[in-house]
Order: C-alpha cells, then sequence, then structure tokens
C-alpha cells in the first residue's frame, strides 16, 4: 500500500484496531471495531470519522458568485454568508460530474468540498469551464484535513473541547475561527449519516491532536473511531448518494433522486437544456427504494428484472443494520417503480422476490 495516498492521521488507525483498504487510491480504514457496533455507535451515541481524503478547492474572485451559480445545479443565490448548500455538477449532456458541498463565505469567496476519488478529475472541470469570469481557483485538498462527528451525542461530546456555542451553528451552517483545544477550525453542520453532526476543517497537523482528544473526550459517551464501511451503511439508510453507486457521468441528478439541488428555473448552468429536456419528456428511469422478501442481501451491481425482463440495476444494498431487513436503491425503468410493485433481484443465478418501497429508510427521531 506504499503507492497508495495517505491522510495525516495513517499512523493513528493502528492504535484504535483499524483495518486499512485502498479506497478511490488512499489508504483507509473500512472498520475498527466492526461495521455493525460503528454503525450502532453513530445512530445512538457518535462516531469519529477521518474524512480528511476528501477534495477542497477555494474560490475567490470578484466573479466567484458568478462562477459557482454557472457551475452547479443548485441556486447559489439562496446562500447567505457562512451558509453551505448540497450541489451537483453535470456535464452539458446531464451526466453527472460530481456532487458537492458549496460553502459561502462572501460573494467574492466559495469553499467546494469534493469527492476524494474525483478531485482531479473536478479541478480540471472547473478550470476548463472558468472562461472570461474574474476567479481565482485554488486546490486546497493537500492543506486541508477533515474530521466528521456525526451523532445524536456530537454536539455535547464537541461542546467540551470549545468555547463556541455549536448550538448556534444551524443545519447547513458554519463557523470559521472556531477554537478546539487551540486549534483553529472551520466547523460546519452538515452531515452524511443521517444524524446531527459536524464536520471540522483543520490542518495537517491540528487533525492529528484533535482525533485523539474528541475520541478520549467521548469516550463515556460511546463516542467510537468510524471506518469506510459503517459510513456506507449510514448513508445508504438515509437514501444519500454515493458517486459510483446512484450517480455518474451516465446518471442525471434527476434518476438518481436528488432534484431537489437541480434548479431549472435559475439562469443558465451547465447541463441545464439537457436535463429541462429530460424532465420535460419524462425520466426515463428512476432511483427506487425497495425491501427483499427473502433472506438474500442485494449488492450493488445486481440486475433487476420485472418477470423475464432486465429492467435495471442495484446501486447500493446492504443488510440493514437499523432496520434489521435487507434492503437497496436500483436503478431502474420508470415504467416499473411505482410503489408496491414487484421486482426481481437477480442474486447470482437465483430471482429474488423484492417489492419497491420509500428510499428514506432513516430518519432521526430528534431534532437539532
Amino acid at each position: 500500500m506504499d503507492q497508495l495516498k495517505k491522510t495525516p492521521l495513517v499512523n493513528s488507525y493502528a492504535k484504535y484496531g483499524g483495518k486499512v483498504i485502498d479506497f478511490a487510491g488512499w489508504e483507509l480504514p473500512v472498520q475498527f471495531e466492526g461495521i455493525i457496533p460503528e454503525h450502532e455507535a453513530v445512530r445512538n451515541a457518535a462516531g469519529l470519522f477521518d474524512v480528511s481524503h476528501m477534495g477542497e478547492v477555494d474560490v475567490t474572485g470578484k466573479d466567484a458568485f458568478a462562477f459557482v451559480q454557472n457551475l452547479v445545479t443548485n441556486d447559489a443565490a439562496a446562500l447567505v454568508n457562512s451558509q453551505a448548500m448540497y450541489c451537483l455538477m453535470c456535464y452539458p449532456d446531464g451526466g453527472t460530474v460530481d456532487d458537492l458541498l458549496v460553502y459561502k463565505y462572501n460573494e467574492n469567496h466559495y469553499l467546494l468540498v469534493i469527492n476524494a476519488g474525483n478531485i482531479d478529475k473536478d479541478f480540471e472541470w472547473m478550470n476548463e469551464n472558468k472562461g472570461s469570469f474574474d476567479v481565482s481557483l485554488e486546490n486546497i485538498s493537500g492543506k486541508v484535513a477533515q474530521l466528521a462527528l456525526q451523532g445524536p451525542k456530537a454536539e455535547e461530546i464537541l461542546q467540551k473541547l470549545t468555547k463556541t456555542d455549536l448550538s448556534k451553528i444551524k443545519f447547513f451552517h458554519f463557523e470559521d475561527g472556531v477554537d478546539i483545544l487551540g486549534v483553529k477550525c472551520l466547523v460546519s453542520r452538515t452531515g452524511y449519516t443521517g444524524e446531527d453532526g459536524f464536520e471540522i476543517y483543520t490542518d495537517n497537523v491540528g487533525v492529528v491532536k484533535l482525533w485523539d482528544e474528541i475520541l478520549e473526550a467521548g469516550k463515556a459517551d460511546g463516542l467510537k473511531p468510524i471506518g469506510l464501511g459503517a459510513r456506507d451503511t449510514l448513508r445508504f439508510e438515509a437514501a444519500l448518494p454515493l458517486y459510483g453507486n446512484e450517480l455518474s457521468k451516465d446518471i442525471s441528478p434527476l434518476e438518481a433522486g436528488v432534484g431537489f439541488a437541480v434548479k431549472l428555473d435559475k439562469a443558465n448552468f451547465i447541463g441545464k437544456d439537457a436535463l429541462v429536456k429530460q424532465k420535460a419528456e419524462g425520466l426515463k428511469r428512476k432511483t427506487v427504494g425497495f425491501e427483499m422478501k427473502e433472506k438474500s442481501i442485494p449488492r450493488h451491481g445486481y440486475e433487476v428484472y420485472s418477470g423475464d425482463k432486465l429492467i435495471g440495476v442495484v446501486t447500493t444494498g446492504y443488510a440493514s443494520p437499523t432496520l434489521k431487513k435487507n434492503i437497496g436503491l436500483a436503478l431502474i425503468d420508470a415504467a416499473y417503480s411505482e410503489l408496491g410493485s414487484e421486482i426481481l433481484i437477480k442474486v447470482r443465478n437465483k430471482f429474488v422476490p423484492a417489492e419497491i418501497i420509500k428510499k428514506t429508510f432513516y430518519k432521526k427521531n430528534y431534532s437539532k
């Protein structure tokens, strides 16, 4: 694994029993104690994730807003300072370049947080579409480390380590310059698990201190380090898309079911014409949730049938640790997407019945 990219915390994994794998060219922990106990820790208490592999691009200049507005599907004009927004970047044909978070400092300064496996591709795409915008783009991914503290006890745990009143950071907002144990951080409240929680952005030195100190501060509250395995089961239960599964260059945001982040009534953005046409003509494919009627577990890539007709493919599937059911997401022919419809999942050489259900499998039962 010597050739893999590493986060500043690579030497900290073993201390907590981390089992590392190659993830999108990065050496990252797939699990520590185990996927199920880690998943349950986030649902019931809190979990700490090393997400330093995520990419960050700084956008500055007098045309920063105009550049971002043209680049993404959502309406950046709706952002106020210190607010974040879920967005997508699309190709002219409507396929997805990536999904991302846009953080607005002010009209002349935005931070774009992108997926680790897409950093080089995304930054190249941004530069290709810089055009005549008076804007400076800087890929600061190598300078920025990131932790995610997620779960119902996240605020309680992190509040022990900072004088900043974390209750004042609203959902999808952030505060820069937060002092956590003497380490300056940008702290946001978005999340990728379906739970409350925070993202903590800092430098490559400070993150090592914070990793150990946060885990120590939350030990009595049930806080655990969390690997990629539970990160995927958690986001899946909350029906949050993963690039490469629910989204890709061949899958539009509308087909993926994230049309709420596509504002077709705003001024032009890359891919708008194709998405307007797609919606006007009616979606030919839709992403649906489904529940298996037998014990088989669906997996990414399994074929989906209606009778003997191939109608789509499973994008994500698991034995849900929270719901104790075998469930999945699938991209299928829209004609077969009605709730309650029976479909068949081809598990190896067997066709296993499943029922189409609402795809938001899990919602937290508390408010923050």
